[in-house]
């Protein structure tokens, strides 16, 4: 199976108001996706470096500069490193292989990374990138898919991924999105576990400029013991509270150990009312990115 990345841009809100504790400043996030277009106006001077996997083939920039545009909307101060890796063509076998390159650059480039698209296999390629970057303390943020049916996508599933399903702003279920044990958070994604991930991406940023000494596994331990019951992202707890010793007053029950008792509750994912509204990414911007889209014939992925 190929790699899914859709190509349009749907447009994006931002329900988590903006820090006054950090903005992601000197934060470096790569975005593995479909390209960024670095000159839409909230992106300017955001976006520095990157690497192009697909040289050549038409730009399909569309759901990538999506995705950055929601990590910036909660870091106004972080720094994009886009990193093109796939077009939309989910009958791209050879896509696989360009996640793999993808991920295992941006380790060498960025302090986190966003990976808002799902390989259906278990590829040693992918899972040995993963690896490489959490070994060099790089925070890897993965979408779960949208496909309920399907819990198991990776690269989310690998361990020591934050693994990111959607809820709805509504506060309804997110019907599309899979319950499992690769969901270890949730976050607000009307249009998908795509901008669920960079919500969750760009809370990570904040965290990593707040406490830059935290290890990738102390990065989800906070998050994930400063969520809720049902696994609700909240980013003004994560970076109010204190040491990660005393997160754990929040959650009586759970340890940062995990131990067997609490591995069941670490990774239920149920339905989330949304927070209040922020800062929005402005459908003016997103529309752009789809004129430009259309103009260059660009295809979403099915």
């Amino acid at each position: 199976m190929g790699v899914l990345a859709s190509c349009v841009a749907p447009v994006v809100v931002n329900p988590y108001p903006v820090s006054p504790l950090a903005t992601g400043a000197g934060v470096r996030v790569a975005v593995v996706d479909s390209g960024v277009d670095a000159t839409l106006p909230q992106l300017k001077g955001r976006v520095a470096g990157g690497r192009d996997l697909l040289a050549g083939r038409p730009a399909c920039a569309g759901h990538g500069t999506a995705v950055a545009s929601s990590i910036v909307a909660v870091a106004p101060g972080v720094t994009i490193v886009a990193v093109r890796v796939s077009d939309g063509d989910p009958g791209d076998r050879a896509g696989i292989g360009r996640v793999a390159e993808g991920i295992r650059w941006a380790a060498g480039h960025a302090s986190v990374i966003n990976i808002s698209l799902v390989v259906g296999v278990d590829d040693p390629r992918v899972r040995s990138a993963v690896a490489f970057a959490l070994a060099r303390g790089v925070v890897v943020v993965a979408a779960v898919g949208n496909d309920a049916g399907r819990p198991g996508m990776y690269p989310a599933a690998y361990p020591g991924v934050i693994g990111v399903g959607a809820v709805l702003t509504s506060g309804e279920a997110a019907s599309f999105s899979p319950a499992g044990p690769h969901t270890d958070l949730l976050a607000a994604g009307d249009a998908g576990t795509s901008f669920a991930a960079a919500f969750v991406s760009g809370t990570v940023a904040l965290l990593r400029e707040r406490f830059p000494r935290l290890t990738p596994a102390r990065v989800e331990d906070r998050l994930v013991a400063t969520s809720d019951r049902t696994r609700r992202l909240n980013p003004a707890r994560a970076l109010a509270e204190g040491t990660s010793r005393s997160l754990t007053a929040g959650h009586p029950s759970e340890t940062f150990a995990y131990g067997v008792s609490e591995v069941p509750a670490r990774r239920r994912a149920l339905w989330f009312a949304g927070a209040g509204a922020g800062l929005g990414v402005s459908a003016a911007v997103v529309g752009a990115a789809l004129v430009r889209g259309r103009r260059r014939r660009w295809r979403a992925a099915g």
